[in-house]
């Protein structure tokens, strides 16, 4: 076996048993931060049912958890390592159909990657990179919940740029032992997982390895999709750990995290804008300063057109187009400088109509962004290093990565 084999392997994997299945998923942490009734409802209806919603702490909640928290993470952790509610499959994948609201079938495989070979700074030249700017004070929180964690829940999902389909895909008439088949809480559809291990996981590593001896876009074979700032908390915490000199078993769990890689080339695979929110600002001036800072008079054609909602008005920005870059570059480096000297708050909105309903009051501005496309995107990440944050999503909000898998660290 070579290498590069390595990058991306499989793991003792750990899912719940079949009678725990039913409010065992929840959607990624890091949704829904404009919408806390969602996580209100979600908790009110598992209750204290085995669930990872006992496992993480989503961001709407972040700013008010409490040490007692991860302590309480940490115990429950603990409980359910004790508790046999899960199966393990040693030194295996997981094939997972996941069928998306609309009715749609996304295929991926949930493995680990090295974090050796994955960087997140912008510039890097490593494996794996990340696909946006990584934001370095939003680490620090997640590193503190993955100290103290006993089992690692993933939401996020790796790219390939498999133009063949001979990675992921011929899994779908190969698989034949089923690990779970579950209905999602909150209409996230429906996810089923099969068991991919022995002469399947080998055939499964040729493949790969054979991805990954082609030539890419300076050296980069995968590109994070979704859960940037997660897997940098896991490659900080990683980075720590080597520094302390733990137990060598420690440190050999910590180098490892993860993920579903996915294809982009994949036609289900929608690469979806995520909207820019402000709030407790006052609309007029925000127009007026991109319009001195970032627009034009509409009077050239190198520009991009973004339409603006507030309230019940909504119109349209000019974009300036001097460098060739992607309109929400553009839009986030202007909005980063007006909140220099400004007050208010920014957010990040999956979904149209979620936006126009949440910049519907007299102190908040939405900013709607056009969808990227699929070509050259390994090479725009390869070019510049990265995009700003929350540049685009996997999908639509509900589309989102459920916690599922789980390993032991």
């Amino acid at each position: 076996m070579k290498a590069t084999n390595n990058i991306f392997k499989s793991f003792d994997v750990l899912v719940p048993k079949e009678e725990f299945e039913a409010f065992w998923p929840v959607i990624a942490c890091d949704q829904f931060t404009s919408q806390p009734e969602y996580w209100k409802k979600l908790r009110q209806a598992i209750g204290d049912k085995p669930s990872t919603i006992h496992c993480i702490i989503p961001e709407a909640e972040l700013s008010q958890a409490a040490e007692k928290t991860y302590s309480d993470i940490r115990e429950t952790m603990q409980s359910y390592l004790s508790g046999s509610i899960f199966r393990e499959y040693k030194d295996s994948f997981v094939y997972v159909e996941r069928r998306l609201p609309n009715g749609d079938i996304r295929q991926g495989i949930v493995g680990v990657i090295d974090l050796e070979a994955y960087d997140y700074h912008t510039g890097s030249s490593s494996p794996i990179r990340a696909t946006e700017r990584t934001v370095l004070e939003r680490i620090p929180p997640r590193v503190k919940i993955r100290k103290s964690a006993l089992l690692e829940l993933s939401h996020v999902l790796l790219l390939c740029g498999d133009s063949k389909f001979s990675i992921i895909e011929p899994l779908q008439s190969q698989v034949t032992t089923k690990l779970y088949d579950i209905d999602l809480l909150q209409g996230g559809g429906h996810v089923t997982g099969w068991l991919v291990d022995g002469m399947l996981a080998e055939q499964l590593r040729a493949r790969l390895e054979e991805y990954c001896e082609k030539p890419r876009f300076g050296g980069m074979l995968f590109a994070v999709g979704d859960g940037n700032h997660s897997l940098a908390a896991a490659k900080a915490h990683y980075e720590e750990l080597k520094n302390t000199d733990p137990a060598p078993d420690v440190i050999e769990r910590a180098r490892y995290a993860m993920v579903e890689l996915e294809n982009i080339y994949s036609p289900i695979q929608k690469l979806e804008p995520i909207h820019r929110l402000l709030t407790g600002v006052y609309p007029a001036g925000v127009l007026s300063f991109l319009e001195r800072n970032c627009c034009h008079d509409g009077s050239t054609d190198n520009e991009y057109i973004i339409e603006w909602v507030s309230g019940n008005r909504s119109g349209r920005l000019h974009l300036k187009n001097e460098n060739d870059d992607i309109p929400v570059y553009i839009l986030q480096k202007a909005l980063d400088e007006y909140f220099k000297t400004e007050p208010g708050e920014l957010d990040y909105i999956h979904g149209e109509n979620t936006l126009r309903k949440l910049a519907d009051r007299p102190d908040a501005i939405g900013f709607i962004l056009p969808k990227l496309t699929k070509d050259n995107f390994f090479k725009t990440i390869a070019q510049d290093g990265s995009l700003p944050r929350k540049t685009f999503s996997i999908g639509k909000a509900k589309d989102k990565r459920y916690y599922i898998e789980t390993r032991q660290l």
